[in-house]
């Protein structure tokens, strides 16, 4: 039998984190372990929805203060693999499993366990009055896929080599495709930069990315920055390190933005900080 462990991460979004719990113990199949890696959060409980348990692991913030996601993902994964999990989702915390969502990543990654696989994701709009539906199965009507990403129709499977398009939004895979890997470098602290690390280094291993349409997240919505700004030194300190890792700068459509904000410049091949005095020199 298959044993199947769903692994998230989370920092707040206490709400969110519950529907997540709730979306998961009404599905068409349950996760035999369902596992959150809190970060620097000790306010999340061990908790049970009809059934279903969440367990929680700690982990603190890393050397740079910013949240340490690649390291906590890494976490989940390995205390998951280490109930004997046969198959190992990850789904941010924002996201509400589809009805379908487990059983179809259980039987791609059992029947396909040499790539990664990625399910669509709908961002969903505001929280109505009366909450998003309670019944997973609900949640079809409200399906638009983001369409920055491949979004096969459920039942349907597709196979990627192209590495930036791996999102940590939604993804499972098997223990011995994990251990090839390697997981997420966790060099990376705060945020960006950690997923398209992992796609390269998946296409690099020889291992391949792949999309099922069964798979299906639902994105709870909250409020976002675009670009987004309070990351600012984060995304120049992981954009640094993964051209130091690949010989490119990742996230440039931001970068140019908080260029043309006068926040970053660029300097050397590379992107630095805008100083006021300078700024206001330049202008």
């Amino acid at each position: 039998m298959t044993r199947v462990a769903v692994v998230t991460i989370a920092h707040g979004r206490h709400e969110h984190l519950a529907a997540q719990h709730r979306s998961l113990a009404r599905g068409t199949i349950r996760p035999d372990t369902y596992l959150c890696v809190a970060m620097d959060d000790p306010h999340i409980p061990v908790d049970e929805v009809d059934g279903l348990v969440r367990d929680v692991v700690p982990v603190d913030r890393g050397p740079h203060g910013g949240l340490p996601l690649a390291t906590a993902r890494n976490l989940g994964v390995r205390t998951a693999l280490g109930t004997g999990a046969d198959v190992v989702v990850l789904l941010d915390v924002d996201c509400l499993a589809g009805a379908g969502l487990v059983a179809s990543y259980a039987n791609v990654v059992t029947t396909r366990p040499h790539r990664i696989w990625s399910g669509p994701v709908t961002y969903l709009p505001p929280r109505p009055p009366g909450g998003y539906p309670a019944d997973p199965a609900d949640l079809a009507a409200w399906d638009d896929p983001h369409r920055a990403r491949p979004a096969p129709a459920p039942g349907e499977l597709l196979e990627s080599e192209e590495p930036d398009l791996f999102w940590s939004l939604s993804f499972a895979v098997g223990p011995s495709t994990w251990e090839r890997l390697g997981g997420f470098c966790e060099d990376y602290a705060g945020y960006g930069g950690e997923d398209t690390d992992l796609g390269r280094t998946a296409i690099a291993r020889g291992i391949g990315l792949g999309w099922v349409g069964g798979a299906r997240a639902y994105h709870q919505h909250h409020p976002v920055s675009s670009p987004p700004v309070e990351h600012l030194d984060d995304i120049l300190r992981n954009g640094r390190l993964f051209h130091e890792r690949w010989g490119e700068w990742p996230m440039t459509g931001w970068l140019e933005e908080f260029e043309r904000r006068g926040l970053v410049r660029r300097e050397d091949g590379h992107w630095v900080r805008e100083t006021p005095e300078r700024h206001s020199r330049a202008q």
